[in-house]
């Protein structure tokens, strides 16, 4: 299949800073046997030896196409996506064992106005016990979440964040196929 594929190849033979000059020149002409037509490039990846040339190749082989997306658009996530991550990674920093995989947040609202976003998040959990250990005594436990999440939200953003958290209970969420579909899991 290789050698009828009708697009530019590149055969790369990588860690030639661990073998001998002789086994690399066998190697080497061994695959201009096999694939006579083909570009063999010996790198190191470690060292880094011919990874700039690489690229350059690898670039200069690549088809022009229009892009995907606008020069401004950094990814096709949403913004309450990177809330929900965000929250959800606070989580479970500070929750290493107990809640770890029965979490998720939802963010319900995301209102930006001059220079703060309002955000409001629900975070689910599957069981009252689990709702208690991410409430802490007197809250304390859910106000630290919310702020390191906040505080990460505004750097993200780079703007003041107000950032509600609510948690809720829905039992078994991670059997459910609408709360997963809720969620964004297909």
């Amino acid at each position: 299949k290789i050698k009828s594929a009708e697009i530019p190849k590149i055969l790369l033979i990588n860690k030639i800073d661990k073998g001998d000059q002789d086994k690399l020149n066998e190697t080497i002409n061994f695959w201009k046997e096999k694939l006579p037509n083909i570009d063999i490039y010996p790198i190191s990846a470690l060292t880094g030896f011919s990874v700039k040339e690489l690229i350059n190749v690898i670039v200069e082989n690549l088809p022009t196409s229009p892009p995907y997306f606008p020069k401004d658009q950094f990814t096709d996530k949403s913004e309450r996506f990177f809330v929900n991550e965000i929250v959800r990674g606070e989580i479970l920093r500070l929750y290493s064992k107990e809640i770890p995989y029965s979490v998720e947040v939802n963010t319900i609202s995301f209102i930006r106005k001059n220079k703060i976003i309002h955000i409001s998040c629900e975070i689910y959990v599957e069981k009252q016990t689990q709702k208690g250990i991410l409430i802490g005594h007197k809250g304390s436990a859910l106000k630290k979440v919310a702020t390191k999440a906040r505080n990460n939200l505004e750097k993200f953003f780079e703007k003041k964040i107000f950032l509600e958290v609510f948690i809720k209970v829905k039992k078994n969420w991670r059997n459910d196929l609408s709360s997963l579909k809720k969620f964004g899991y297909n």
